[in-house]
């Protein structure tokens, strides 16, 4: 529970501190004096936004402390422990807002982000306001209130993740199944292209071996005349290059003799001769190899001009082209894979289908039988809160059938949260039909319907803390003494702060706290004070009786104290 509140710098409170008990508090004072600003604070520590114009006017930053205890409380202890805090059954979480943006919240010491900040609140405590009251006035939560009463939410969601998985699913498949489409209409386009280029049968390198005997045997002739001509004179002619190097020999070998410096100069000619009579010898042999053939030059051109044509088509080089081919093969096996997922996925997802027709199905036939209780308790509730006479019904859409069986239900009709859409219906009145709750429901009606749900569900919330804040809207008089005691029963399983202006409601707390404004330093700024008995009794009898406070109201506030 909160055991302890400090605000400081916040709106028109400049410090403000108190500590809170078990049981039902009561917080009262003058319109404006700063009851609901306290709540605008506790609502930070909860994880709402907080604005710069929070501040205080002169101050840089704002920040509200809060103190709770948590003897046992399992999920409090499991969450913060997953989120990484150190817990020992107390928690103090702290947070500051300031004018240039360096927000800051503290989680016993450590920080903490707005999202572990907000987790961690929606189990502290529950703030039921007038704007709560319009969460009746519209259908979507009716279906989580009657789950919360009839301890479903688990499953729901449950059904929830199902449903998300079942959706994420079906997606992949549809994707697939456009993909499969998609490939399967290229598919004819994508064997001929593989026939194609398996059928031409290149190999790596094949255009530059075409292209260049087609060209010698586009030249031939020329090549023909080079090489004769080229052995002639070199070999054949009686005054061929070797025979005047021979002759040449010859005379420098005699030469040596004389002097045998010329010795290395004979060498290097005879080294001279071999070479040419080489190269002779090639010219002649090579000559062997030229051939004028017209037919084999007609396959050449078609085989280039066949070769560049699938290089405009699947690539720039024919090593491309071979790579296109394997892609093209990569490709068909990657779909008879796909069609075999596929196969895998509608499987996974028929079996899906069947259990998320079933739990949501099961969950509809709980959530009837939780609406009778519901409507019982309900209108049990009303009578206590003076509206005696009051129908309450929870109305399942036209989809809904308690017979129905598994084998009628679609998948299609499955949403998130199940099969069913409800929607509570109210008679207030004696001879009306029952129609929307949110249609015909007056203020004060409203607020007894909502306190009427907290009441039945506080048995089996885990929030600790319950803050309601002008719970009396809309009522007085005797209404307002059952409300009052309603709100005492509550706190026997939850901590109650409530703000109110009826002394019916206030003479109920335990504890009572008086918040007023006062002028210091030429500044307003809010207090509160815990009321001893006395003045408690002083406080009840301004309630009663207005700013005269007269012996009569006294009398009546110690009245209604017991006193």
């Amino acid at each position: 529970m909160l055991v302890h509140l400090s605000i400081s710098n916040f709106a028109i409170i400049k410090q403000l501190e108190f500590s809170l008990k078990s049981g039902l508090n009561i917080l009262s004072g003058e319109t404006g004096a700063g009851k609901t600003i306290i709540i605008n604070a506790m609502n930070l520590i909860l994880g709402g936004r907080a604005f710069a114009d929070l501040i205080r006017s002169g101050c840089k930053e704002a920040s509200v402390e809060a103190l709770f205890e948590f003897p046992e409380n399992r999920s409090l202890t499991e969450m913060l422990s997953e989120l990484g805090f150190s817990f020992n059954g107390e928690l103090l979480i702290k947070r500051s807002i300031s004018r240039e943006g360096r927000n800051k919240i503290l989680i016993n010491g450590s920080m903490a982000t707005l999202h572990m900040l907000s987790r961690v609140g929606a189990i502290l405590i529950s703030i039921s306001g007038q704007h709560e009251h319009q969460l009746l006035l519209k259908q979507d939560n009716h279906l989580y209130l009657l789950d919360d009463f009839g301890g479903l939410s688990d499953e729901r969601l449950d059904l929830n993740e199902l449903f998300n998985g079942y959706k994420l699913l079906k997606d992949e498949i549809n994707h697939l199944k456009k993909d499969i489409t998609e490939t399967g209409e290229r598919q004819d386009l994508t064997q001929f292209q593989i026939q194609e280029i398996e059928k031409a049968e290149i190999s790596p390198g094949e255009d530059a071996r075409v292209a260049e005997e087609k060209r010698r045997l586009q030249h031939s002739k020329e090549l023909l005349e080079i090489v004769t001509e080229g052995y002639q004179r070199l070999y054949e002619r009686n005054d061929s290059v070797l025979s005047s190097i021979s002759k040449c020999i010859k005379s420098v070998d005699k030469g040596a003799g004389i002097d045998p410096g010329l010795a290395p100069i004979k060498e290097s000619l005879a080294e001279i001769e071999i070479k040419l009579e080489d190269a002779s010898f090639a010219l002649r042999d090579y000559e062997k190899t030229i051939h004028m053939d017209p037919h084999r030059l007609e396959e050449l051109e078609e085989r280039f001009e066949f070769l560049n044509g699938l290089k405009r088509k699947y690539g720039p080089t024919l090593e491309d082209v071979l790579k296109y081919k394997d892609k093209l093969a990569s490709m068909m096996c990657d779909l008879d894979e796909k069609k075999g997922k596929l196969d895998k996925l509608e499987r996974e997802c028929q079996d899906l289908e069947t259990g998320l027709m079933s739990r949501a199905a099961a969950l509809s036939k709980k959530r009837q039988k939780a609406a009778g209780g519901l409507e019982k308790a309900v209108e049990k509730e009303l009578k206590d809160l003076h509206m005696a006479e009051t129908k309450f019904k929870v109305k399942f859409d036209q989809r809904h059938d308690e017979q129905r069986e598994l084998q009628d239900v679609k998948v299609e009709e499955v949403t998130l949260d199940g099969l069913d859409q409800v929607e509570f219906m109210i008679s207030p009145n004696i001879g009306e039909d029952l129609r929307p709750l949110a249609r015909i429901a007056s203020g004060g009606e409203l607020s007894r319907i909502m306190l009427a749900l907290k009441t039945i569900l506080a048995r089996t919330a885990s929030v600790e803390t319950v803050i309601f804040d002008e719970v009396d809207s809309g009522i007085s008089g005797a209404t307002a003494e059952v409300i009052g005691e309603k709100l005492s029963s509550l706190a026997a399983y939850h901590q109650i702060l409530c703000i109110t202006h009826l002394p019916q409601i206030a003479s109920q707390g335990q504890n009572h706290f008086l918040v007023s404004k006062e002028v210091s330093n030429g500044r307003t700024q809010t207090i509160i004070s815990g009321l001893e008995p006395e003045e408690r009794v002083q406080e009840i009898a301004r309630l009663l009786g207005g700013r005269e406070i007269t012996p009569r109201a006294v009398a009546h506030a110690r009245e209604m104290l017991g006193d």
